[in-house]
C-alpha cells in the first residue's frame, strides 16, 4: 500500500470529520474546509490507487517475462536430448525394416529430382498483340 493512500485516507477521514463540526456548528467556513480536504484526501488516495495499480502491472510483466524466459532456457536445454531421442528411434526404425527405409528414402529422392528438373512455366500467349 503506497503512502499517498494512507495520507489521503487520512485527510479524507479528517475533511468528513470537519465538515461534520462545521455542519453541526453552522459554521460555513469551517465546513467548506471540511469540504476541500475530503476532496484533497479522496484525490491523494486515487494517486497512491493509480501508483499501486501501476506498480502491480509492472511487477506482472517482469514475472511473466521471467517465466518465459525460464521456459525457453529449459526448451533450449532439453533441445539436445529430444534430437537424441529421435536420432535413436530413427536409426532403430531402419535397422528393424531396411527395405522400407531404403523405399522411403528413394521416393523422397525422386520427388526432390522432379522438383528441380522441372521447365520453368511460360506465360500464356498473348491474344492482343501491341504495335506500337
Amino acid at each position: 500500500m503506497d503512502k499517498d493512500r494512507i495520507a489521503g485516507s487520512a485527510k479524507d477521514f479528517a475533511g468528513k470529520v470537519e465538515g461534520a463540526v462545521g455542519s453541526m456548528t453552522g459554521d460555513a467556513k469551517t465546513q467548506a474546509e471540511g469540504r476541500a480536504r475530503e476532496a484533497a484526501g479522496t484525490v491523494q488516495n486515487l494517486y497512491g490507487q493509480a501508483k499501486d495499480a501501476a506498480r502491480d502491472a509492472t511487477d506482472a510483466a517482469a514475472t511473466y517475462a521471467k517465466d518465459a524466459v525460464d521456459t525457453f532456457k529449459d526448451a533450449y536445454d532439453n533441445s539436445g536430448d529430444t534430437i537424441r531421442d529421435g536420432q535413436k528411434a530413427m536409426a532403430k526404425t531402419v535397422q528393424d525394416n531396411p527395405l522400407g527405409a531404403l523405399l522411403v528414402a528413394g521416393g523422397i529422392g525422386f520427388a526432390l529430382a522432379l522438383l528441380m528438373t522441372r521447365q520453368p512455366r511460360r506465360p500464356p500467349p498473348s491474344r492482343w498483340r501491341y504495335y506500337g
